[in-house]
């Protein structure tokens, strides 16, 4: 029952609807009744007194009847399905809004494709629930009603034989339900489990034909996919167990009602037609009376979607701040913060102390896995520090609201982000209200126009997926180009070139120049030749600044910087 009130509560928006439906439901089961009502008359009057006059007019009665009954069937159904839509889509657009309010370190912790999986797979089965099982439960629930009536008033008592063996049945079914509702549950880790393999899949389809391991993937989702067909029959052997009980139980119950009603018409105390419109309407009661026990396997199939869309849901968001953060005009203060990330033991980040001032140019450098990727990352507020704060212009970054906070900031990583969509869409992603002399203005300045010029289409070409028809420098430009459109007073380049070729990272160091003029920029970089000019180096080891300097200062102590740089350039130095 409460999960039947979550559903109508999903479904409250689009009461009117579903009320419409009702009320369309009630004329539908009076017609149903009224069919088995006739039945008295046709018999009576046409076979047995052989009445002509009632043998033109009620052919003619019954036609208009289930022509009505079939109109109304129509809207009834189209209601119905409309509500389960739009309850759909709502929940779909509400899931995802919820999604990317998350935290990142949520998507650390869970994979896309179970994400995907619940807000695509799992709102379906509510979509099935809504259309089919609950229009049912209107129709089935009256025509059940208003059939026992009928039955009732032809003869009370073979009603009640016809009708006493229905709790048993229903007690049977309910047990069948809790053991849909444990099926149901695997059925929707077994679909989560195959959209993040196909997610996965298709996401590094060049890694596996680079290890030809395609037969190895086909079998892997061979596997799951058998599971998931398992759990599906499983499911099915459940529901059709429901409808083998309520045929047996009605076959018992109509079949003793036969031979008892026929003793009555042999003794002459009912009639034929007595008999025959309570015999059509016991028939008529039992196919709802079917449908409805099945609602109770569909109510409990819905169970395990509906938890796992409430838990995402219950999933705390980002906390944004409420203080507008103006333009940095002074220096961003890293103030002993420390973080630890939710599944590990020990600090990523431990007690660092850091005043970046503004225009100046910091790079962060430091053996893998040391905090700098960490570091950078809690300035826009993707993260939050375990201890200590961060302070731009003496404002807590905690406290400003992310559009004032993010907007300070230009991010151009080594695994650049494109959408399957125009290389024009594309850069002007941050701003997408430019104008297409703004959009070619940045594309110039990031060395991207002359190649974006020679495309198919141009600056209306679609890039594909991740922006696969591009060259690793071409997409990395597109993303500097979408940089310096937006025009951010913070810049993170966080390893932008270590993936490329030296012809390309020319081109786009070059770029990066254009980018880098009169904004404070924070760089991450393996290699140490793009980092000489920088203002400022911090060497971060182990989630501490070991040093800090310049280039040379650095080098000349023969620190753990020096030891990087001769690493990578003694060979070449000398």
């Amino acid at each position: 029952m409460e999960d039947l009130k979550r559903i109508f509560h999903l479904v409250g928006p689009y009461r009117k609807r579903v009320a419409a439906a009702a009320v369309i439901s009630l004329a539908v089961s009076g017609l149903n009744a009224a069919l088995a009502w006739l039945v008295k008359p046709a018999m009576d009057n046409i076979f047995i007194s052989k009445d002509a006059r009632l043998l033109l007019v009620l052919p003619v009665g019954v036609f208009l009847l289930f022509l009505f009954k079939g109109i109304l069937t129509f809207f009834h159904e189209y209601l119905m399905r409309s509500a389960a839509q739009k309850m759909v889509m709502n929940l779909r657009n509400r899931l995802l809004g919820h999604a990317v309010g998350l935290p990142l370190g949520y998507y650390g912790k869970n994979s896309s494709g179970e994400l995907i999986s619940r807000v695509i797979n799992d709102t379906a089965v509510l979509q099935e629930l809504v259309s089919l099982t609950i229009k049912d439960l209107f129709i089935e629930t009256f025509s059940v009603i208003a059939l026992t009536a009928v039955a009732i008033w032809r003869r009370w008592d073979l009603t009640l034989i016809s009708i006493i063996v229905l709790p048993s049945a229903f007690y049977v079914v309910g047990r069948l339900g809790r053991r849909m509702k444990q099926i149901s549950r695997r059925t929707q880790e077994k679909i989560s489990s195959i959209t993040e393999f196909l997610n996965e899949t298709f996401s590094g389809i060049k890694i596996i034909k680079a290890f030809n391991r395609q037969a190895d993937q086909t079998e892997r989702f061979r596997l799951i996919n058998r599971d998931f067909y398992r759990e599906n029959m499983r499911a099915t052997r459940v529901s059709e167990a429901s409808s083998l009980m309520m045929e047996a139980v009605g076959g018992l119950g109509i079949a003793f009602v036969m031979w008892y009603g026929a003793r009555l018409i042999i003794n002459n105390v009912i009639t034929v037609g007595d008999f025959t419109s309570f015999l059509t309407a016991v028939f008529l009661i039992y196919t709802p009376a079917r449908r409805l026990a099945r609602i109770n396997i569909g109510i409990q199939q819905a169970t395990a979607p509906l938890a796992r869309i409430d838990h995402l849901f219950s999933e705390a968001q980002e906390k944004d701040g409420d203080v507008i953060l103006p333009a940095i005009s002074s220096s961003i203060d890293i103030q002993d913060v420390s973080f630890t990330y939710p599944s590990e033991k020990h600090k990523a980040l431990d007690s660092i102390r850091l005043t970046i001032r503004k225009g100046e140019i910091v790079a962060f450098v430091g053996k893998s896995g040391g905090g700098k990727t960490t570091l950078v990352n809690l300035l826009p507020g993707f993260f939050r520090p375990t201890e200590g704060k961060i302070c731009i212009d003496g404002i807590d970054i905690s406290t400003a609201t992310f559009p004032s906070l993010r907007g300070q900031f230009g991010i151009v990583s080594q695994e650049v982000v494109l959408f399957n969509d125009t290389v024009r869409a594309n850069i002007a992603y941050g701003k997408p209200e430019a104008s297409l002399e703004e959009i070619v203005s940045a594309a110039k300045a990031a060395y991207a126009h002359d190649f974006i010029a020679e495309l198919p289409q141009g600056y209306n070409t679609i890039v594909g997926e991740r922006g696969m028809r591009l060259s690793g420098g071409q997409r990395q430009r597109l993303s500097i180009a979408r940089a310096i459109l937006r025009n951010p007073p913070i810049l993170i380049l966080d390893e932008a070139t270590s993936s490329l070729d030296t012809a390309s990272e020319m081109m786009v160091q070059r770029a990066m120049e254009n980018l880098m003029m009169n904004r404070t920029t924070l760089v991450i970089a393996h290699r140490l030749s793009t980092i000489k000019r920088a203002d400022r180096i911090v060497v971060i080891d182990r989630g501490r600044i070991a040093e800090s300097g310049t280039h040379e200062e650095l080098y000349g102590r023969g620190g753990i910087y020096g030891k990087l740089y001769e690493m990578q350039f003694s060979g070449q130095e000398r």
